[in-house]
């Protein structure tokens, strides 16, 4: 859609009829002497001064004249509205990928599965359903690090999510380390809408950084701390030769730490979940979703793209060709009264 900014100017378009038909005709100069030989000159009179001669200089004229005007409008090329994305919160997502997250102890349709990929399909669903949030993506092992920066880009970041492999950090658990990293990233944004969610199955073995240290200064700074402990708290260990036979019952979450999370959570304003399953997992992250809401309301803007370029550039075109016309027509002339 075009539109005109000041549509007024094209309002002066007749002002120079107007003045032609107010003003008073110019007085008509008579010539100082005669000439009896005048017949050849006056049809060089019709070649340039007559009315058909008239009409390009007119035409051209006129050109100028709009195509200023035109310009003066300010014609603006509007678009389409495009919706931006509101601030929203800043989430930073805190997932363990040490070696014990490989376990097999997450039940999904009667058939266990790693407990990697049981976070990976729900905490997947988890990150398409915060459009309008920034979420980012911190994984940790022995090691913490930045997988994906906290971005409004929530494909790219459940992308990384699902391409993140066991052990790509180290076997350990570092997660000191990793409530660390999330602060250092989250400290410059706005204090309202800083958020974090730290899924674990054990406890901080490879920390530079005291656990409770690091929520301390997460607290510090007003960055609330949603903990998440997951693992099964059963699990049958088959007997010889996969049998019932010497088979025994176990405790795969006997390492996870869950005091340290509750305190990490409470020190912060946050909560601490535990995830037996992969129902109660998604269970969990709809609370946090009840917790920390999407914020909805969205702001729309319509790219603008001025035009005035191309009336004033047909201006100067038609005001080239009229000082041509006439250069020419002068040359024109000096021919003939030479011959």
């Amino acid at each position: 859609m075009i539109e005109l900014l000041w549509p007024w100017a094209l309002a002066l378009a007749p002002l120079p009829l107007l003045l032609r038909a107010l003003l008073p005709p110019r007085a008509q100069r008579h010539a100082a002497l005669r000439v009896p030989f005048s017949l050849p000159w006056r049809g060089l009179e019709g070649a340039t001064g007559g009315s058909d001669g008239r009409r390009g200089p007119l035409l051209l004229l006129a050109i100028v004249w709009l195509g200023l005007l035109s310009g003066l409008a300010r014609p603006t090329w509007i678009g389409e509205p495009v919706v931006l994305p509101n601030e929203g919160r800043d989430l930073m997502l805190a997932v363990d990928i040490s070696g014990s997250m490989r376990v097999e102890d997450m039940r999904v349709d009667k058939q266990l599965v790693r407990r990697i990929d049981a976070v990976k399909a729900v905490g997947g669903q988890f990150v398409e359903r915060r459009r309008g949030d920034r979420v980012g993506l911190i994984l940790f092992g022995s090691r913490a690090y930045v997988q994906s920066p906290l971005s409004h880009d929530t494909r790219t970041v459940d992308r990384f999510l699902q391409e993140a492999q066991i052990g790509f950090a180290g076997q350990e658990t570092a997660i000191g380390d990793a409530l660390g990293l999330a602060v250092k990233r989250l400290r410059d944004r706005p204090t309202e809408s800083r958020v974090l969610v730290l899924l674990t199955d054990g406890q901080d073995t490879a920390s530079s950084v005291d656990p409770l240290e690091a929520a301390a200064l997460a607290a510090s700074l007003e960055i609330r701390v949603h903990t998440i402990g997951i693992g099964a708290d059963s699990l049958t260990v088959p007997g010889m030769l996969g049998s019932r036979f010497g088979s025994r019952r176990v405790n795969p979450s006997a390492d996870l730490d869950e005091a340290t999370l509750e305190a990490i959570a409470r020190r912060t304003g946050g909560r601490y979940f535990r995830a037996r399953d992969p129902q109660e997992l998604a269970t969990i992250y709809r609370e946090i979703d009840r917790l920390e809401p999407v914020e909805t309301d969205t702001a729309t803007f319509r790219p603008r793209r001025s035009l005035q370029h191309w009336p004033l550039a047909l201006a100067v075109l038609a005001s080239f060709l009229l000082a041509l016309r006439e250069a020419r027509g002068g040359r024109s002339m000096a021919r003939e009264a030479r011959a």
